[in-house]
């Protein structure tokens, strides 16, 4: 089987890991074989029954107190655990925070390779093979990972999510986690006070550069999100190391990677530290006052003017638009 890890957040999964069980789920279907997804924690068998639909023939929960909060070490083990068990041909991660820093230890402890961030996989031979960007998107490598099982992570909002009818099984096993194998646990989560969405599973993603000028300007982005659905406020680094907003937010080499539906960027240069971490959005639209600025070379839209003169003019029009 093809074993997808499935992340979950303030008791809910994680629409990146709906859209790896759906690619795991069509790549298995190649390959003669099922899918299947793990769940890692406390409390979290009411969730099994939910990833039937999206391609789950069986859901592996594997059970914990100590597992109620990420551990690395401990998540790291568990799985560890589960797939020496299972000797999975495949394990697929996607490629939020927690699973770039999850997949790497699982793939430690067993010994074999993974590929990081890929936007495109297929069936070659019997073994999967993946695509990924390289030298800050300039490029793309096709490779197949050789040793067994093929470890993956997926870059969120690439792979489409298929829900359809569907039903599976529920195994849950309690979990023994050493105590010499729990080297940290969480504390405390601090969380930025009305933040909603987070950038890498937005659908369209509202950025500022330093042509805001001012912490407060970013206001004007959070505007157009409340307007616009599955939105969320992105940011460049300079932005960020000017302490204008939390690095939660940064997009770019040093921040997240993000691959939404649009990405609209207001008074970014686009250095290639950013553009590395967005340049795979479906759509770019560019707003900056400098005719060369770097970013209009990839925007697929581009306006040369004042963004805090057609912010306003965007609001309105978006407000009527949405309102038809």
């Amino acid at each position: 089987m093809i074993l997808v890890y499935i992340e979950v957040r303030d008791g809910k999964v994680k629409k990146s890991s709906l859209e790896a069980l759906s690619e795991g789920k069509r790549r298995a279907g190649e390959l003669e074989l099922e899918a299947h997804a793990v769940l890692v924690g406390h409390g979290l068998e009411g969730l099994a029954s939910g990833l039937y639909a999206y391609g789950a023939a069986k859901v592996h929960v594997l059970e914990n107190t100590l597992l109620s909060h990420y551990s690395p070490s401990a998540y790291a083990y568990a799985l560890h655990s589960l797939v020496e068990e299972l000797q999975p041909p495949a394990l697929l991660f996607s490629a939020t925070a927690l699973g770039k820093d999850l997949a790497p230890r699982v793939a430690a402890k067993l010994g074999v390779g993974m590929a990081s961030e890929c936007t495109r996989m297929e069936v070659q031979e019997g073994r999967l093979e993946v695509v990924r960007p390289v030298f800050a998107g300039k490029a793309f490598v096709t490779f197949r990972v050789t040793s067994t099982p093929q470890i993956m992570t997926l870059r969120p909002n690439v792979f489409p999510v298929e829900e359809g009818g569907g039903s599976g099984e529920t195994e849950v096993k309690e979990v023994v986690v050493p105590e010499n194998q729990t080297h940290d646990r969480v504390i405390e989560q601090l969380r930025e006070e009305g933040t909603e969405l987070d950038v890498t599973e937005a659908e369209i993603i509202v950025s500022g550069g330093r042509g805001l000028k001012s912490p407060e300007n970013f206001d004007l982005l959070r505007d157009l999100t409340h307007i616009l659905p599955h939105s969320a406020v992105g940011a460049s680094r300079s932005a960020v190391d000017s302490g204008w907003i939390d690095h939660q937010h940064q997009v770019g080499q040093t921040g997240k990677t993000v691959s939404p539906d649009l990405y609209l960027a207001f008074g970014l240069s686009g250095a290639i530290q950013h553009l590395a971490g967005m340049a795979s959005s479906k759509y770019i639209v560019a707003v900056n006052k400098d005719p060369d600025a770097p970013i209009f070379k990839v925007a697929d839209f581009g306006v040369v003017g004042d963004l805090f003169e057609i912010i306003p003019h965007l609001k309105e029009g978006l407000k009527k638009a949405l309102a038809e």
